[in-house]
């Protein structure tokens, strides 16, 4: 019995190796149809039932790849992505309550599961629920390394005018994800966010609310900004500086910050600058940049070598953000 077991798994094993180049090509039928023929062979194998559910998805087959999901998770046998698919597929089908209870039920059992929070909180905006932010903060505070938490609450502050948070998270996204479709549309973000930050005549006469590290940082902006009268990326760069001097100075100990530790390291590599181009250059003025690399060709070669040589890592308790 057990010889026919091992050869069963084996046989399921090599049917869902050929189903998964099947997706790669784009086949979802034939996909399908061979994780059925898998599945047939090893019932219980949740990885097999998992990819089924997703081609299901694919093919607009949605209940059939509920009805794959739903037993995986009462068995008590499904991980984050289990939950996150049968969660879309609630969402998809406009059934809100059922799609918000699968996250919540997914983040319970998986609270350090980034892409989760992230999922609940795109269900929530799309049905106008502004809620959507306490998701996604929620998901940076518990899972710091998934950029699309990130990438959501960018949006989120660039168009509900909290630009303290808007250039903290947009800047931290574009260092997690700094090559993608979704990185040019950051920098602009980040950019804006800055000229509104930095043209804000109020930005010290409402603390009320603001966290103590929220204070400290719009207290630094307000000493600094009267420096820039242009705002280019050379100009961020000598700003943003000055801004991490002062903030290593008197705050660094008692709000430790990944993001101004990356900064302190490339001001000490000599990067900064760089570091500024390419967030800012690439989109106030290409031409600009592109001369600035022929000019600086040397500090461009570092600084790409620093950028592919590193996995930036942020770390858990540093959200310091107001509870508004």
């Amino acid at each position: 019995m057990s010889i026919v077991n091992v050869a069963f798994a084996q046989d399921a094993e090599q049917l869902h190796e050929t189903a998964k180049n099947y997706m790669r090509q784009g086949d979802y039928t034939n996909a399908a149809l061979t994780l059925e023929k898998a599945v047939q062979s090893d019932p219980e194998n949740v990885g097999i039932n998992k990819d089924l559910a997703i081609n299901y998805m694919v093919l607009k087959k949605n209940n059939k790849a509920l009805e794959i999901l739903l037993p995986i998770i009462q068995k008590g046998k499904g991980d984050d992505q289990t939950y996150q698919l049968a969660g879309n597929i609630y969402n998809i089908l406009d059934q809100r309550k059922e799609a918000e209870n699968m996250y919540k039920k997914g983040i319970r059992k998986f609270p350090g599961s980034g892409a989760l929070y992230n999922e609940y909180g795109e269900m929530l905006l799309s049905r106008q629920d502004l809620n959507a932010i306490k998701i996604w903060e929620k998901g940076i505070q518990n899972d710091p390394q998934f950029s699309s938490n990130y990438f959501n609450a960018t949006r989120f502050y660039t168009t509900n005018a909290n630009r303290l948070w808007g250039v903290i998270y947009g800047e931290i996204f574009l260092l997690l994800e700094p090559g993608t479709g979704r990185t040019s549309e950051i920098k602009n973000s980040l950019l804006e966010n800055y000229k509104k930050l930095l043209t804000d005549e109020d930005l010290l006469t409402n603390l009320k609310g603001r966290s103590p590290f929220e204070k400290a940082y719009l207290q630094i902006i307000a000493k600094e900004k009267p420096s820039i009268t242009t705002i280019t990326a050379e100009s961020l760069s000598m700003f943003r500086t000055r801004f991490i001097l002062d903030y290593n100075n008197m705050y660094s100990n008692k709000y430790p910050f990944s993001l101004f530790d990356i900064h302190t390291s490339l001001l000490e590599e000599g990067l900064f600058d760089a570091y500024n181009q390419w967030i800012f250059g690439t989109v106030q003025n290409l031409a600009a940049y592109q001369n600035w690399i022929n000019v600086h060709s040397e500090e461009y070669a570092s600084f790409t070598n620093y950028q592919k040589g590193r996995v930036f890592k942020f770390a858990k308790g540093q959200s310091y953000h107001s509870e508004k």
